[in-house]
């Protein structure tokens, strides 16, 4: 039997066929205002919720967030002022590296994040943690944090952007370079804080680093 050739304005007509010049049935939509916005703040929120566990705590961050924490043990300057300060320089390679967009929702995600590391102790207070369940609970609430802010195109500074540049533009794993840059930091912290407590915030790197090699890889997440 001789096949039939389905010209291609019936095959247009066909059910799940693309009409010429549309957009892909499987392109991924992209992050309106409203939902980067709610993203930015809910990602900054959990990361300054975990911040107040590690004071709390006494244990330390990596990135600029712990070379902030080691100035504010050592000084006993704001916490969210070091921070704010510390990120500065960072925001100039993210523009020339990254992009306009990115270094502009960073900005925005830095200060909210400062800002609640401000107003939040007048907030919430707790009154025993130990320092198990800050390391443990803290991790994952950072790493989820960092997730929603980096499906958002967005980071907090320091390290966040170095890692995520890397795992864009050469494919290293934006979760064991961010672990491995934290452990590096808080292990610095050791002529401020006590071993035990650096200890502890080894564990936190390391379980917020874990989190993120398995949750965040590239093209797995396609929202823009």
């Amino acid at each position: 039997m001789a096949s039939r050739t389905v010209p291609s304005s019936a095959s247009a007509s066909l059910p799940g066929a693309a009409a010429p010049g549309a957009p892909s049935p499987h392109a991924a939509p992209r992050h309106g205002v409203f939902e980067d916005a709610q993203a930015l703040f809910t990602g900054s929120l959990f990361v300054g919720l975990t911040m107040m566990m590690y004071a709390q705590a006494g244990l330390l961050t990596g990135s600029t967030a712990g070379l902030a924490f080691v100035l504010h043990y050592a000084t006993g300057w704001p916490f969210g002022a070091i921070y704010f300060a510390i990120n500065l320089p960072f925001y100039w390679f993210a523009w020339k590296h990254i992009g306009r967009a990115f270094t502009i929702k960073t900005f925005v995600s830095v200060g909210i994040l400062s800002l609640i590391a401000e107003l939040g102790p007048r907030l919430i207070h707790i009154d025993y943690l130990h320092p198990a369940f800050a390391a443990i609970a803290g991790g994952l609430l950072m790493g989820t944090g960092v997730l929603f802010l980096a499906r958002h195109k967005s980071s907090l500074g320091g390290a966040t952007i170095v890692s995520l540049y890397l795992q864009e533009r050469h494919g290293l794993r934006a979760g064991k370079v961010q672990m491995a840059i934290d452990c590096a930091v808080v292990l610095l912290a050791l002529w401020v804080v006590p071993w035990d407590r650096v200890a502890w915030s080894v564990l936190a790197a390391v379980v917020m680093g874990v989190f993120l090699a398995v949750s965040h890889r590239p093209g797995r997440y396609q929202g823009g």
